[in-house]
């Protein structure tokens, strides 16, 4: 077991617990695989000791680490029952992982820290390309560019033409004469007085023959909200024997 003297803590600044856990650990050149909990409770405890924090969410960060570490450790010092000591998993395991989760993010913020201080030094040179000779432009002979790829004319004339017939081929010669479409305005309460007057007399009628020929998006979801309006006044009953079977509506007028 590692004997360390008791340490003097200079008071700094840490990011939070498992910043100082670090600290220790490099302080003391601990293995971060094989970390002697005792002597890292016992430093962690004194640092925390001399903390004067207002900050209570701070504090309360570094306590609740101080109990994980306290419960690592009475976990180590109780015997260990020799039968299961093998597959019992080692308390400190779950540490571990969360230290090196945290020192692969520190150290990749000092290195985006060291890149933002680098990119403050550098400078560019203004723009000094004059105006005209920014603007200029070669000029393009399209016959010479046909001649160099070696397309003839009648081959762009073949391409240009398939591509007249992708474009017909594409419009659908019934729908591409439909007028605008209007959109059907329908009300609940004007449906609910029709469903009202088509169950007069019936005892029972399909959710189907309901429908009639009027099977629109809308007219379907406007009728089955009549129909759950009107149950829910009593004057309508709704019964489906299987699932996915016919709606039947019974009156209860």
């Amino acid at each position: 077991m590692h004997k360390i003297d008791k340490l003097d803590f200079k008071l700094e600044k840490f990011e939070g617990p498992l910043d100082l856990l670090l600290h220790l650990i490099d302080r003391n050149k601990f293995d971060i695989f094989d970390i002697p909990i005792v002597e890292i409770t016992k430093q962690y405890l004194e640092y925390v000791d001399q903390l004067e924090e207002e900050d209570m969410d701070v504090m309360s960060d570094f306590l609740v680490m101080a109990s994980t570490l306290i419960s690592i450790k009475s976990k180590m010092l109780l015997p260990k029952d020799e039968e299961v000591e093998e597959d019992e998993a080692d308390p400190r395991q779950e540490l571990v992982r969360r230290l090196l989760e945290y020192k692969v993010y520190k150290y990749a913020s000092l290195e985006l820290k060291d890149m933002e201080l680098d990119a403050g030094d550098t400078y560019f040179k203004k723009a000094s390309i004059p105006k005209e000779v920014k603007e200029h432009q070669e000029p393009v002979d399209p016959f010479q560019l046909v001649e160099e790829s070696g397309i003839t004319i009648s081959a762009l004339n073949e391409i240009f033409q398939t591509l007249l017939k992708r474009e017909v081929a594409r419009i659908d010669p019934v729908r591409s004469k439909f007028g605008t479409i209007t959109k059907e305005e329908i009300r609940l309460e004007d449906r609910m007085i029709e469903v009202r007057e088509q169950m007069k007399g019936l005892k029972s009628i399909n959710f189907k023959t309901l429908l009639g020929t009027k099977r629109t998006k809308m007219n379907v979801i406007v009728t089955f909200m009549a129909i759950l309006e009107l149950m829910k006044y009593g004057h309508l009953f709704i019964r489906q024997t299987e699932m996915f079977g016919d709606i039947l509506i019974d009156s209860l007028e």
